[in-house]
């Protein structure tokens, strides 16, 4: 018998398609074999999209996002939160750009952003540091994954681009299970041989 529980999608957390397709507090079925979720009949889920309804991502609560935005904001990064900022900042087609895709998860506030923060104190670090935030920032979040595919959508993420081209990624998976220190010494390696 599958356990039922309440699911609130974390879009930031789990790109995955399965996981985006339910609207929060819906009680769904989550089968614990394999890795697909099945809704309880008459539910919103896998089906919904089937029928090709359009499912609405909600962003986070400004006040939740505020002090993990802050962490890179007052470092010096500089927010986009649209996806036109996004355009206007890639469009730059000379020297080198640092985009933050932020994220509420633990792998955000525990590795990415302290390793990010640290890795930016060096002499040689990019001409613009920039950010934007999964599940709160949709559009711009969307543009920036225009621009580092073909790497499927992750967050948190690091992309460093050099005269408009994707030259480094960090994603999820190689911030996971990782240190602070480790995503430092990639994005300070990274920097060392491009900015």
């Amino acid at each position: 018998m599958p356990k039922i529980c309440t699911f609130v999608a974390c879009v930031s957390c789990a790109p995955r398609p399965e996981a985006q397709a339910f609207l929060p507090g819906v009680r769904a079925y989550f089968p614990f074999s394999g890795n697909k979720a099945s809704t309880k009949p008459g539910g919103r889920g896998i089906g919904a999209q089937k029928k090709k309804e359009k499912i609405k991502i909600m962003p986070y609560p400004e006040m939740l996002v505020a002090p993990m935005r802050a962490e890179l904001t007052n470092q010096g990064f500089t927010e986009l939160t649209t996806a036109q900022a996004v355009e206007d900042i890639m469009s730059k087609k000379e020297g080198t750009t640092l985009v933050v895709i932020n994220s509420v998860c633990g792998c955000a506030a525990g590795m990415a952003r302290p390793g990010v923060v640290k890795s930016v104190q060096g002499a040689k670090k990019p001409d613009n540091l920039t950010t934007v935030f999964a599940g709160q920032d949709i559009d711009a979040v969307a543009k920036v994954r225009e621009f580092t595919a073909p790497f499927p959508p992750s967050s948190p993420a690091v992309a460093l681009f050099k005269n408009g081209e994707l030259v480094h990624m960090v994603e999820r998976h190689m911030i996971e299970g990782r240190t602070a220190d480790m995503v430092a010494d990639n994005l300070s390696a990274a920097f060392e041989q491009y900015c």
